[in-house]
């Protein structure tokens, strides 16, 4: 658990805010105007609030921005008698957003973001306005186009599904704290110009032990095993709701987590009309590679979806 005070040299430089009536001290930021329509990013595997840091000042000009870090990552707690799942994750975001009061909201989801974007979505349909995807999948698009890449080949899913049985993946994953640029690598980062001591250590600082980094275990591991399944499948009585809304995907296309092709037909399969934008030579950690890419797309898509 990050410090609540700490800046990281003035590069998160957002009041810490922070909510306990979930079980654990969590972490979130809010800027922007209080009136302003709620724009909830929502990070994954293995970052934090951190990852949205050069999008949070423009997209607070004009909106309320609230960037919660997930149970066991950046400046929220990692309790050790809870589960780190998808529904987990999940409730303790709709209990933020009822605490905050939070109503016409546009989701920013990337990574394991977009998911519960959608498990949220699909349970409280009257709270969310639009959603934007980066870098992720909804959950609920059905492929049945055998040339699009299954996740089993990602890089990402070869390499835990490589280590399980000699304990790499574990031994890995339960030390971020020297090995998360190794891992966003895998992942897919390709802004190399971005890492500095400063980045090294906002990244490595929420897990300074095993202990600390359960989440960053945990979630990956929720979706390779098929754990999330029953959920995902128990809220699919909400996929009308779902479509409804305003949806945009973002795509970097130099993912190594979620095939490109893969996340645009899941997405394509729900929202067959709606925009998606391909930016070449963007990573899986698309607010590292090409924020301003970002806030100027979700700026157009508010305005096209008022």
């Amino acid at each position: 658990m990050v410090p609540l005070d700490e800046t990281y040299d003035g590069s998160f430089p957002f009041a810490a805010h922070t909510f306990d009536g979930h079980g654990f001290v969590q972490h979130f930021v809010d800027e922007g105007p209080r009136d302003g329509e709620p724009i909830v990013c929502l990070h994954g595997e293995p970052t934090w609030g951190y990852l949205y840091r050069h999008m949070i000042g423009p997209l607070a000009e004009d909106n309320r921005v609230v960037v919660p870090d997930h149970m066991g990552f950046g400046k929220s707690e990692t309790p050790q008698d809870r589960e780190y799942t998808l529904r987990a994750h999940t409730e303790n975001l709709a209990a933020l957003i009822e605490h905050l009061g939070l109503t016409d909201i546009t989701f920013v989801g990337q990574d394991w973001g977009g998911p519960i974007a959608t498990a949220y979505t699909v349970r409280h349909p009257e709270r969310v306005k639009r959603i934007v995807f980066a870098n992720t999948l909804a959950g609920y698009g059905r492929v049945d186009d055998a040339s699009v890449t299954p996740m089993s080949e990602s890089r990402w899913f070869t390499w835990i599904g490589d280590g399980l049985e000699s304990g790499r993946t574990e031994d890995v994953l339960l030390n971020l704290g020297s090995t998360v640029l190794s891992v966003m690598k895998i992942i897919g980062f390709t802004n190399s110009a971005a890492v500095d001591d400063t980045w090294i250590r906002a990244y490595s600082d929420p897990f300074p032990d095993r202990e600390s980094a359960i989440g960053g275990l945990e979630f990956p591991l929720d979706a390779y095993l098929g754990r999330i399944r029953d959920y995902v499948v128990a809220g699919a009585v909400g996929i009308g709701d779902l479509c409804a809304k305003p949806a945009i995907l973002l795509e970097g296309m130099e993912d190594g987590a979620i095939p490109a092709d893969r996340a645009i037909a899941d997405f394509r399969a729900l929202w067959p009309d709606a925009p998606v934008v391909e930016m070449p030579g963007v990573g899986h950690f698309c607010q590292e590679d090409a924020p301003g890419v970002l806030v100027d797309n979700i700026r157009r898509f508010l305005h096209a979806n008022p």
